[in-house]
């Protein structure tokens, strides 16, 4: 005997208790959070240097914004997407002999687990900590920021590129090898194209966040546009914060319509 759409789901178990019990212990979890949140500024006094920060973007000092020397808003910026970029690129060299070595279906599965807890390690400590740590062996500049940017892509990079390798067709790998293909040969025309999309659109996307990334880097002295920043706001220069906003924001979204059209075109074929 066939049930009807309606008897059928009147006979699925009562779940609206374990529902409501969740939400309750979610709404207690949330109220019990915020208790824990202290503000020791008043509230007249953020709303003032939030106007402020919104009428130095209005109203940014336009000889720092279009200042070409290196202390102009121009040079911090370009410093700081070469920060972001070669942070990138040098990740992502040293993230694909490592994703190899941890992707099961090339390697034994112990050399994969062992090559998985290095990435896990490597993405354990923050950038703001690498910072930190780098400056203090190579000194303040964009050389250290380049190494953290390095060192935080290696981890996302490196576990994106292994979920990319063990998706992949074995069935055209297969197929080469048995038209007598070589070791190259399989590699060039069987696992490359498959993997080239997928690594191109997650290197477009951690570039993305390097780019933001080194902005914060740059207030513990790894070079870019963050120290500038945070001296500008510590001695109240509206005008040159809001400059210095203006063309970050200018930048991301540069960089972001770009990289939009890169990836449309490597989904797209």
């Amino acid at each position: 005997m066939k049930l009807t759409v309606a008897e059928t789901l009147s006979a699925e178990p009562k779940r609206w208790r374990v529902t409501l019990i969740t939400t309750l212990i979610c709404v207690f979890l949330l109220g019990w959070s915020m208790s824990g949140i202290q503000s020791s500024q008043s509230g007249e006094g953020g709303l003032s240097v939030a106007a402020s920060i919104i009428g130095g973007i209005l109203h940014p000092d336009t000889s720092l914004l279009f200042n070409f020397t290196s202390s102009g808003v121009a040079y911090l910026l370009f410093e700081t997407m070469c920060i972001a970029f070669l942070g990138t690129l040098i990740g992502a060299v040293l993230a694909v002999p490592i994703s190899f070595l941890s992707a099961t279906n090339i390697v034994p599965s112990f050399i994969a687990w062992i090559g998985r807890f290095f990435i896990m390690a490597i993405r354990t400590i923050p950038a703001f900590v690498y910072g930190l740590m780098l400056i203090m062996v190579t000194g303040p500049g964009a050389f250290a920021g380049v190494l953290t940017m390095a060192f935080c892509s290696i981890g996302m990079l490196s576990k994106m590129f292994i979920e990319t390798i063990e998706d992949l067709d074995k069935g055209i790998i297969e197929s080469l090898d048995a038209q007598g293909c070589t070791l190259f040969q399989k590699i060039r025309y069987g696992i490359i194209p498959q993997l080239m999309p997928s690594f191109c659109s997650t290197l477009i996307y951690r570039f993305d966040m390097n780019l933001r990334d080194a902005t914060v880097l740059g207030l513990v002295g790894a070079g870019g546009i963050g120290a500038p920043l945070i001296f500008a706001m510590s001695s109240y220069r509206w005008t040159q914060v809001g400059a210095i906003l203006v063309g970050l924001i200018i930048l991301v979204l540069i960089v972001e319509w770009i990289s939009s059209r890169i990836r449309t075109k490597l989904m797209r074929g």
